[in-house]
């Protein structure tokens, strides 16, 4: 576990997973929440694209579905996050902080603002005016959704987390009621700053992640989720 001196912010490991499976990633997360029941950890960030995939939330329904399942463009995933049906593309940026609350604070409410304020921190870093509507989770511009966010949280460590359009092809949403919502449209980053990449967008992204959870990132390098098991691949054993 990373160590600081005292007075200064403590350390978050970030790990850029580049285009990996969402399975694969699934599978790391719940691998990384079972080594904070073991013992301490640092807190981590992942951030990874991830090629074509749908999520339902725990406890959400096929309804929010527009085409059967069996139709579906892309493979199907029922997870253990709160929310209802999203999708994960190409050009978009998920982010999945593995975080103990109790560093922090403990309040689901506060957790997801926060998150929230990670990605309008970030956009306003590209002149870019985002906000929250009320009543919604996420983060838009104007009525375009611009990022989902969908959250477990276990004896206060958290998995899954938050997904930023930046340049992604749209059309997979349209498969779908993108977290139920069916009046108010997905939009991307892209819309708004004409040109831009995720490859842009990561580093503004983690720097605001450590602005509003007050951490000092420390940057791991590249790791392609090819081969099993995951989680030797990234973390090899006894870190």
């Amino acid at each position: 576990m990373a160590q600081t001196h005292r007075g200064s912010p403590p350390h978050c490991e970030i790990y850029d997973l580049g285009l990996a499976p969402f399975a694969d990633v699934w599978t790391l997360q719940k691998a990384l929440v079972q080594r904070h029941r073991e013992q301490p950890q640092p807190d981590r960030l992942l951030l990874v694209e991830h090629p074509g995939v749908y999520t339902l939330g725990q406890g959400s329904t096929l309804a929010h579905l527009k085409l059967p399942e069996a139709e579906l463009p892309y493979p199907l995933f029922r997870t253990e996050r709160g929310g209802e049906v999203t999708h994960h593309c190409p050009g978009q940026l998920v982010g999945y902080p593995i975080l103990d609350l109790k560093r922090h604070q403990s309040d689901l409410h506060w957790y997801l603002r926060q998150l929230e304020a990670v990605l309008i921190v970030a956009l306003a870093k590209f002149g870019v005016e985002a906000g929250r509507q009320l009543g919604l989770t996420g983060v838009w511009v104007g009525d375009y959704k611009l990022a989902a966010i969908g959250i477990k949280v276990s004896r206060w460590v958290t998995m899954h987390g938050f997904a930023l359009n930046v340049c992604p092809d749209l059309g997979g949403f349209d498969a779908i009621a993108p977290c139920g919502i069916t009046d108010k449209p997905v939009g991307t980053l892209a819309q708004f700053c004409p040109g831009v990449t995720v490859a842009a967008v990561r580093p503004v992204v983690v720097d605001s992640f450590a602005q509003v959870f007050g951490v000092s990132p420390v940057i791991h390098p590249y790791t392609h989720l090819s081969s099993q098991p995951v989680i030797q691949n990234v973390f090899p054993p006894g870190l």
